[in-house]
């Protein structure tokens, strides 16, 4: 009997599967910033710069996200 000793790396379910746990994981970080800023355990001034401009970044993109869904307004919003 023969082993195959070559490593294929993870499979692309593997793969799928950890990017999928990152983003999630990435979104529990960005809710505890937000927690703790509100909290005021810290500021955001304590986050070193780069953090804060990828937090920047990814709140403005999930807020161009809700805006594009968010394309019928309600009718208590008319005037």
């Amino acid at each position: 009997m023969t082993r195959n000793t070559e490593s294929s790396g993870p499979s692309p379910s593997a793969e799928d599967d950890f990017s999928r746990m990152d983003t999630e994981f990435i979104r529990v970080l960005e809710d505890l910033i937000d927690v703790l800023v509100a909290k005021g355990v810290i500021n955001l001034t304590d986050l070193p710069p780069q953090a804060l401009e990828k937090l920047s970044l990814r709140r403005n993109a999930r807020r161009r996200l809700r805006n594009a869904l968010d394309l019928i307004q309600d009718e208590d919003d008319v005037i």
